[in-house]
């Protein structure tokens, strides 16, 4: 005779484990699948592609903004395609060997049809593999060839297109676009900025006293020219009024006085230059 214990637990059956199994896996392959298939690019940025078993990464195509399907053994970078900004200090040294420090700000973005050679040659850390190397370079290169009070006062925006211009060639080749370059802020040692900022102080005193002086010396030349004007205008006058043109202006005079209603009392006789004498009138 066979005995069993009338309250013994009862075992799970093998087709509840097997399914219990394959929920688990098909789980595991959804999570996996709908974060590598399954992928939306965000605005402001785009997608290149490596294709794992066909040919790497696909140069001509980028993926832009929006969703998109990738096969789960393929992956897909992601790059900002907007503008990035950054800020530099450093030391550098000036024509005449003094240290000066500069501060930079950039503007920068990668070239969007290029991003594939981008991440091929670079990759995403390009900021730090070329943006920045390249203007440090540019910085000591330029304003090494300047003395420190040019840097401080008359040359600075030059200093500042011939940096900008110089790292933007260099990183364009990268595939890689420089938007600016500013110079944001430059310290000189303070005993240095001090005689900078008195010799430039009297060059302003003395390019006002200049500017006084070459208005002065206008004015004096215009007085000059219009008395000479004046003593030419009557040299011609006084040539050309002789006796007889006297007369005859005379003569004028005295018949537009006449034929005036004003009373008037005329003589006839030899007045000065012969011409008759008017007396009294209204």
């Amino acid at each position: 005779m066979t005995f069993t214990e009338p309250n013994a637990p009862k075992l799970p059956s093998l087709n509840v484990i097997k399914y219990g199994v394959y929920a688990i896996i098909a789980f595991i392959v959804l999570s996996v699948l709908s974060s590598t298939t399954f992928l939306t690019i965000e605005p402001g940025k785009a997608g290149v592609l490596f294709r794992r078993f066909s040919g790497g990464i696909d140069k001509n195509k980028i993926y832009q903004p929006g969703f998109h399907v990738v096969a789960p053994w393929n992956k897909m970078y992601i790059y900002e395609t907007r503008v990035k900004e950054g800020v530099e200090k450093m030391e550098v040294l000036s024509k005449n060997g003094l240290t000066i420090v500069v501060e930079l700000s950039y503007r920068f973005l990668p070239q969007v049809e290029r991003l594939g050679y981008l991440h091929e040659t670079v990759g995403p850390e390009y900021t730090q593999r070329i943006i920045i190397p390249e203007i440090r370079s540019a910085t000591r290169e330029v304003i090494g060839k300047y003395l420190p009070e040019e840097l401080y006062s008359t040359k600075r925006e030059t200093i500042q297109v011939e940096i900008f211009n110089r790292t933007s060639e260099n990183v364009s080749k990268k595939n890689l676009t420089l938007d600016a370059i500013l110079i944001r802020e430059v310290a000189l040692p303070p005993k240095l900025k001090e005689a900078i900022e008195q010799k430039l102080g009297e060059e302003q005193l003395a390019f006002q006293y200049e500017f006084k002086l070459d208005r002065e010396r206008k004015e004096a030349e215009r007085k000059i020219i219009e008395a000479k004007a004046k003593a030419e205008a009557n040299r011609i006058l006084n040539a050309s009024l002789t006796e007889n043109i006297l007369k005859d202006k005379g003569i004028e005079a005295t018949l537009t006085l006449a034929n005036s209603p004003n009373s008037k009392v005329v003589i006839i006789g030899e007045g000065k230059g012969g011409l008759p004498i008017i007396l009294g009138g209204n």
